[in-house]
Formats: structure tokens, C-alpha cells, sequence
């Protein structure tokens, strides 16, 4: 047999052959030539490179999108860290824990019983209608993963359809909330007496391309944007004109997303974890908390039950870190204060429920704090006393007004509950009709791995996470005394531009930015209350 008659009845090497073999169905070889045909269009499905799409991205206003979540947009293409966030924060540690020891075990496996695996360790036996993470956590973590290039892509197209090989409740709150996805495809879990089975449906939920794109131009064309790591179901990108892949060379060039390019700001967020649990990061956390669960007992027991002279050097020596200044003359703001029979108003933004107390530790003085829900327990072990308000203006203004009387130092937090991001929520007014004698106080914290503060979880803890963490950072700016020009009784300022302009003090004094969000909406957000404990 000569060698043209070989290459006529063996048109394949042996090497496609061999590709051929392990070739998923879906997943192109290449993408010259490969088309499938389209029964709904009536047309051919083309895959092409993404790089020929970034030429064009000017052009795609008009364009309806069907876009992969994992493959197309998020920069990773490991699942562990979402299914390590749903595991720790709706699960707790022990089953974080689980997850982890058996993760190397679920990587021996296949790629579809791998994420069925991490469904049934982290989802089996969580309550549907507490499960919140999708909306209040995890929004966080993927816009910190996302590609500038693959978000660029979406935004620029009309109406969208992501899809996601993850359940729909993980990723349906990102994509709707801060990318304007109009549709979310994604595996459903099955639910039994209010429970998820740790389960997921076979198919993924029904849709229907066209009742989304119904009032779409009939010359706009669909595009569809996929990985070529990823196995597209073609099921689902029938209804494009062309499908545009990428390779992992590619998506490895793609720059972190800025905060300041989200689509829209991030405010609020939940959960316990400060960073993304990567399996090399999670066995660092793993490591530490052993150590850091005596380091947190230690710094809540001798830190903050003993006088401030002994816990501040306590706090010093194990690791926390706090950083005072003050930008106003002392003998006006420190010493004269001392003699006056009036208390002082101090008035501060609210990061933690530790702000008081460290900000009397930086006074080295006693001062009296005014809380809303704070639990039982922190009252009990505070090493500065509370007084609670009830959120009702007289009685909340008849109160404040005895503790000042009274000769003691107040301080309160407008905003009325904490914000993690560099933002400063609406200052409830009332503190200006209180008093003249008004100090402000800017306040920063940085912590490295667990978050000291929660909307939905156990409020108790919030001390104890805080000081888990290797070396938490608390900065302090004391700006001194609001002139009196910019009170209500002296200078005739309205309550309203009293509060907007301390507002605006502080926030100038730590960078951050004002906003018109108010407590309901942190709470309403995250946890689907109003706040009330």
C-alpha cells in the first residue's frame, strides 16, 4: 500500500485519534471550521477565539449575551474557595473543616462528581430560608476574582444570561445585583421539609431564550462567551450566532478588577472570613486557631476586664496594634473638659462594637457608651458602661441628656450600626441637639482574617473574632471640638446640616465616602431584618 492510498483510507493520525477518544462532547478541538448546527435559529454555531471579540467590544451595545460565570468572567477556575465560604459561614467550622479534609480525596475524582461532592459536604442539612450567603457573602469574593477583560465583555453587551455550573443560590445575588444579569442558569438543589439534601436537580433549570430575548431587535444578534477549560452545554448557546472561547493562557493576562471599576459600589457584606479561603490559606487558618483561640481568650480577659493602664500594654504585647492621634490642641479638648460639670459628646464613626473601648483606652479615661442591640453577654464583660437606647426619639433624647447631666463622657455612633467598607452611612441627627461641647472622633480597623463585626450571625462573638486575628490594626483620629458655629443653639444650624457636616468631617479625616444608607438597609440587605435584637 503506497502512501497516498494510506492517507485516503486513514484521513486521522493517531494522535487525533487519540484526542478523539477523550474529547468532551461540547468542547471543541479547535476552532477553525467547527460548527453545530442550530434547530432553533435555523442556523450554524461558530466557535471562534476570543481575542477576535475584544476587537469588536465597542460594537456589542446591541448585542444579547450568554456568557459562562466560571469560564468567562472569574479569573480562577478552582471552586473550592466559594464551596469553603458556603461550608464555614452557613456551616460553621467543624464542617469547614470536613470540606477540607476531604478535599484532596474529592480532587481524585471526576469533574462533575467533584462539585457533586462539595454540594452534598457543604449543603446537606442547611435551612433554605436562612441560607443567605449567595446575597450577603459571597458577592465579595467574586467581584474580587472577576477579570477587568471578561467584565468588560459582559457590560458592554444588552441584555445577559449567565450561566454557572455552581448552584443558582450561590451565584444568582452577584450576578443580578451587580452585573444587571436579566436571566441566571444554574443547577437547582433539592429541598426536603425546608432542608437542602445536599443534592442538586439533574438538569439545570429550564430556560427559555426566547421569552428573555422576546423584545430584542430581530438584527440583533446573540454571542455566547465561554472558556475552552470549560464544557459548554450546547443546549444552552443554541440560540447564538457565535460562541467565542477562551484558553487559561489568556485568561491568566487578565487584570484584578479595581475597586473603584465595580459595577456597582460594594457597601455591605457578611460573614466571618476576611480572605479568600484558597486551600494553601485555609490550611494557614486551620493552623492558627488553635493559637489564635488562646490569644482571643487571653486579649478579652486580661485586655478588657482589667484597668486601662494594664490592658493597654496587654493588647500591645500579644499582637494588636493601635495608633492615636490627635489633630486638636490638647489643653482645649483633653484638659478643660476635666473641670466641667457637663459631660462630653463624643461622637465617632462605628466600625466594631470595641470602638468605645478603645477609644477610652486612648483617652485613658472612663467613658459611657450608648448601644442599640447589643447582646447580653458583651454588657456583661464591657469594661465601659452602656446605656441602651430603644430607637425612640424622646426617650432616647431624655436618656442621652441624664448621662450627660450627670457630669459622665458619652460617646455614640450616628451611623447607628457598623460598616466594614470604606464608606460612612447616614448620621442619625439627634446627638446635635444635645449638646454644644461635641468632639469627633474618626475611626479605622484592619484585620487580616476574620471579621469582628456580623449582621446575621451570633453578635456575642463579635470581641472574640476580632481579637482571633493575628495582629488587628485599630487607628484612632481624635479631630477635635466642632466649633460652635456649627451647633444648633449657638450657631443655629439645623440638626440635619449639623449631622452632614460631622459626617463629612470624618469621612474627609479617613478617606472614605459619604452615603444616604441608613441601618434598615445594611440589615434588610444582609439579613433580611430590620437589625432589633
Amino acid at each position: 500500500m503506497n502512501k497516498n492510498m494510506a492517507e485516503k483510507l486513514f484521513p486521522f493520525n493517531a494522535l487525533s485519534l487519540f484526542i478523539g477518544l477523550f474529547r468532551r462532547p461540547g468542547n471543541p478541538l479547535s476552532f477553525q471550521g467547527k460548527l453545530i448546527s442550530n434547530p432553533h435559529a435555523n442556523t450554524q454555531l461558530k466557535f471562534k477565539k476570543y481575542s477576535s471579540l475584544v476587537h469588536r467590544l465597542h460594537r456589542l451595545s446591541d448585542h444579547a449575551l450568554i456568557f459562562h460565570v466560571e469560564g468567562a468572567l472569574l479569573r480562577s477556575s478552582s471552586l473550592f474557595p466559594w464551596f469553603m465560604l458556603v461550608a464555614f459561614e452557613a456551616g460553621g467550622i467543624l464542617r469547614a473543616l470536613v470540606l477540607f479534609l476531604l478535599y484532596p480525596l474529592v480532587c481524585l475524582l471526576g469533574e462533575k462528581l467533584q462539585l457533586k461532592a462539595m454540594v452534598f459536604i457543604c449543603f446537606f442539612g442547611i435551612r433554605k430560608e436562612k441560607f443567605r450567603i449567595g446575597r450577603a457573602v459571597l458577592p465579595k469574593f467574586f467581584l474580587e476574582d472577576v477579570g477587568c477583560e471578561g467584565l468588560e465583555a459582559v457590560l458592554r453587551c444588552g441584555k445577559k444570561v449567565g450561566v454557572s455550573d455552581l448552584p443558582r443560590v450561590m451565584v444568582e445575588g452577584f450576578l443580578r445585583d451587580y452585573l444587571g444579569v436579566d436571566f441566571v442558569v444554574g443547577r437547582e438543589l433539592k429541598v426536603v421539609c425546608g432542608y437542602f439534601v445536599g443534592l442538586m436537580e439533574e438538569n439545570r433549570n429550564a430556560i427559555a431564550l426566547n421569552d428573555i430575548f422576546q423584545d430584542k431587535k430581530a438584527d440583533s444578534p446573540t454571542i455566547g462567551i465561554g472558556s475552552l477549560k470549560k464544557s459548554l452545554d450546547e443546549q444552552l448557546f443554541l440560540d447564538c450566532e457565535e460562541v467565542y472561547l477562551m484558553t487559561e493562557a489568556e485568561k491568566s493576562k487578565w487584570k484584578i478588577l479595581p475597586k473603584d471599576k465595580y459595577p456597582k459600589p460594594l457597601i455591605f457584606h457578611d460573614g466571618r472570613l476576611a480572605f479568600r479561603p484558597t486551600p494553601l490559606s485555609t490550611l494557614v487558618m486551620f493552623l492558627w486557631l488553635p493559637l489564635g483561640f488562646f490569644l482571643s481568650i487571653t486579649r478579652v480577659t486580661f485586655g478588657l476586664l482589667l484597668p486601662y493602664n494594664l490592658s493597654s500594654p496587654i493588647l500591645a504585647f500579644t499582637g494588636t496594634r493601635t495608633t492615636v492621634s490627635s489633630s486638636a490642641p490638647h489643653s482645649s479638648t483633653m484638659n478643660s473638659v476635666e473641670n466641667k460639670a457637663r459631660g462630653i459628646l463624643y461622637v465617632c464613626n462605628h466600625r466594631t462594637l470595641l470602638d468605645p473601648i478603645y477609644l477610652a483606652i486612648a483617652l485613658m479615661k472612663n467613658i459611657t457608651a450608648v448601644t442599640y442591640s447589643l447582646s447580653k453577654l458583651n454588657e456583661v464583660i464591657s469594661p465601659v458602661r452602656t446605656v441602651r437606647l430603644t430607637r425612640e426619639r424622646e426617650r432616647d433624647a431624655g436618656t442621652i441628656g441624664r448621662v450627660l447631666q450627670q457630669g459622665c463622657d458619652l460617646v455614640v455612633c450616628p451611623e447607628g450600626t457598623t460598616c466594614r467598607e470604606p464608606f460612612l452611612l447616614r448620621f442619625s441627627p439627634l446627638f446635635a441637639e444635645m449638646s454644644t461641647e461635641i468632639i469627633l472622633v474618626a475611626i479605622d480597623v484592619k484585620v487580616s482574617m476574620f471579621y469582628g463585626t456580623t449582621a446575621s450571625g451570633l453578635k456575642c462573638l463579635d470581641p472574640f473574632f476580632h481579637f482571633l486575628n493575628p495582629y488587628p490594626v485599630y487607628t484612632l483620629k481624635i479631630l477635635g471640638e466642632l466649633p460652635a458655629s456649627m451647633t444648633c443653639s449657638i450657631g443655629g444650624k439645623s440638626k440635619f446640616d449639623v449631622a452632614n457636616h460631622v459626617q463629612a468631617k470624618i469621612a474627609n479625616a479617613l478617606g472614605f465616602e459619604c452615603t444616604r444608607l441608613t441601618r434598615r438597609d445594611k440589615y434588610m440587605c444582609l439579613a433580611g431584618n430590620e437589625g432589633f435584637v
